[in-house]
């Protein structure tokens, strides 16, 4: 298995790379300009990075939504590293930190594809939710912990 770390980003470079990395594999592939990979929760959420020696290779954030309930967002893994376990690395340190915070429940939406990965993990079908830039269809899924 890849030897990883899993921590938030903390110089100007691993920033960088953080919000590149959200950019080319969350918002590149539809066409959208940089920029889009950021919204106003990055200044409140909490943020999550996979490092392969200095490399950033995956990235969630984590988001409260009131007491009892938080929200996984922007996860993304570097696409040819997909499929080797970092989803399930990142997701466990996000979890894991949502537990710790207090939280008793995680909701995300997913794109379509990422379905049976959040199913691996325990998360169950809600039903659609919303259609991000009116093109990609999302499913908003739940957990309990």
């Amino acid at each position: 298995m890849l030897a990883i770390e899993t921590r938030a980003p903390q110089t100007p470079s691993e920033w960088e790379s953080y919000y590149d990395l959200r950019y080319r594999v969350l918002r590149e592939p539809l066409g959208k300009e940089r920029g889009s990979e950021r919204n106003e929760g990055d200044a409140t959420g909490t943020h999550f990075a996979c490092f392969k020696a200095t490399k950033i290779v995956g990235v969630a954030r984590l988001d409260k939504l009131d007491d009892t309930t938080c929200q996984v967002r922007f996860v993304a893994i570097e696409s040819e590293l997909q499929g080797l376990g970092l989803g399930k690395i990142i997701m466990q340190a996000v979890e894991e930190s949502a537990i710790q915070s207090g939280f008793k429940q995680m909701v995300l939406h997913a794109r379509d594809y990422a379905l049976p990965f959040y199913e691996k993990l325990g998360y169950q079908l809600i039903g659609p939710s919303y259609k991000l830039f009116d093109v990609l269809q999302h499913f908003e899924m739940h957990k309990a912990f």
